[in-house]
């Protein structure tokens, strides 16, 4: 479980987070939505601790992600909006590394590997450098890397972005696995129609604050849009038309 209550988060001038609380619940999927320069992004940086509140609670089922930021992190699998992959590295490399600097080795660290490159269709390029992947490829790399050490807590940013059909058909059906074996997601996306399907709470941001949460067809019903991408809109705040 993941909570984050009343964080505030401001860079010189600039409010990036103003009293932000919601909580992403076990076996569950909650979407984390907002417009470009909401807060989103500073948001799941003070969840999963690279970044710390100024002021505010973030908790990583019971580990506090300020004081103990490295037992929060070993909780959590995350999938950052920059991915920060070694250029040099293969993918294999990387899963291996990775799954290493969590504890894991030997057979088990290897079926584990194995079975997420299998898992996302990664066999073409698991002994290739990734400094020449494509975006897809890359993504697919740092989502292994996220969940090599089978983690309670996963945070997605934007996680089907550059995707193939295929590809992206598996990364959802994995975070549907991943809630459905019991496990918190978290994930930003700016496809609705994704958002729709797969999330059991959405929560809307605009301008570092909540303005809105529940699920789907709450926030439908709130607005009294039919398309979620229309309440998504009337709730940030954004002009008739505008899109995220």
């Amino acid at each position: 479980m993941l909570r984050i209550t009343d964080a505030r988060k401001q860079f010189g001038d600039v409010t990036a987070v103003d009293g932000v609380s919601f909580a992403a619940q076990d076996g569950a999927i909650t979407g984390l939505l907002g417009p470009n320069g909401a807060g989103k992004t500073t948001t799941l940086r003070m969840l999963y601790a690279v970044m710390r509140p100024d002021s505010g609670e973030v908790r990583v089922d019971d580990v506090d992600a300020v004081t103990a930021p490295q037992e929060a992190q070993a909780r959590l699998g995350v999938l950052p909006d920059g991915f920060g992959l070694y250029p040099r590295l293969t993918a294999r490399e990387h899963l291996d590394y990775f799954g290493a600097l969590q504890g894991i080795e030997g057979q088990r660290l290897e079926q584990r590997t194995e079975e997420l490159i299998d898992l996302l269709d990664m066999r073409s390029i698991a002994d290739r450098r990734t400094g020449g992947f494509s975006h897809g490829e890359r993504t697919k790399v740092a989502l292994a890397r996220a969940l090599v050490h089978d983690p309670q807590n996963v945070l997605l940013d934007e996680p089907t972005n550059g995707l193939d059909v295929m590809s992206t058909r598996a990364v959802r059906a994995i975070v549907r696995r991943l809630r459905d074996a019991g496990r918190c997601v978290l994930f930003s996306s700016h496809v609705m129609q994704e958002v729709s399907a797969l999330c059991d709470s959405i929560v809307v941001i605009a301008s570092g604050r909540v303005v809105a949460q529940g699920t789907p067809d709450e926030l439908r019903r709130l607005t009294g849009y039919d398309n979620l991408e229309d309440a998504f809109v009337a709730l940030a705040g954004l002009e008739r038309g505008e899109r995220a």
